[in-house]
């Protein structure tokens, strides 16, 4: 089964889903296309795991680098200020990733492949664990320092039944506004990195690095921090 995902991941990455069939992949596997399905039900189940398996990758790398911003002498670090640099080592490691890696990237992040998108599967779990590394840093800097959020009754009525359906499913006791500054800072990280991955930012800039870091004292100035702590060393 690990060979035959990580056949199907190469054929997503460097042809396309179009050319992931499942014929395409048994072809390159030296087997018949009715054997995989010894293994897997159909061609969407089969990506529906391969992008599970990415999303754990990502995932994993991502808490690799919170760990490494948590060693000493970050580890003597307060609190607050320990949290803020886990944020930076989790939102660098995901444009770090996202740059060597476009094409999962683009798989995971980007227009859905066709008949993966019932909501209900795998790799859609795995997506909330990847959630879970931002989110979960997120209400942590909460519960040490809360940071100032819009009142309930700022809020758009459009706006209120989503976020407390979405703070169900994180299981969080935070209010409404915060759970809204997690999703405008999320939209904050993703846009800039999925610009620069995707090439949008070219027509501007040769190197997008510094606009990347100005996004990261936006998403600080937006959590009550200060500007951000440096880079972590790679």
């Amino acid at each position: 089964m690990e060979e035959i995902t990580a056949t199907a991941r190469r054929l997503l990455v460097e042809q396309g889903a179009e050319a992931a069939s499942l014929r395409a992949i048994a072809r390159e596997m030296g087997m018949t296309a009715p054997g995989l399905y010894r293994y897997y039900d159909s061609r969407e189940e089969l990506i529906r795991h391969v992008c599970a398996d990415i999303f754990r990758e990502l995932a994993a790398d991502i808490r690799r680098a919170i760990a490494e911003a948590a060693r000493p002498p970050a580890g003597h670090d307060e609190p607050r200020l320990m949290l803020a640099r886990k944020l930076v080592a989790a939102c660098h490691e995901f444009r770090r990733w996202s740059l060597s890696h476009r094409g999962e990237f683009a798989l995971l992040f980007g227009v859905p492949v066709p008949g993966l998108d019932d909501g209900h599967d795998i790799a859609q779990q795995c997506a909330l664990e990847f959630a879970a590394t931002f989110y979960t840093l997120f209400l942590e800097l909460w519960a040490v320092s809360p940071f100032p959020v819009p009142a309930d009754a700022a809020i758009d009525s459009r706006l209120r039944p989503q976020l407390a359906s979405f703070r169900d499913t994180l299981e969080a006791q935070v209010p409404d506004g915060a759970i809204l500054v997690f999703l405008r800072c999320w939209v904050l990280l993703y846009g800039a990195v999925a610009m620069e991955a995707f090439g949008h930012l070219g027509f501007a800039l040769d190197d997008p690095a510094p606009m990347f870091d100005l996004t990261l004292s936006d998403l600080a100035t937006m959590l009550g921090l200060k500007d951000p702590p440096e880079r972590p060393p790679h």
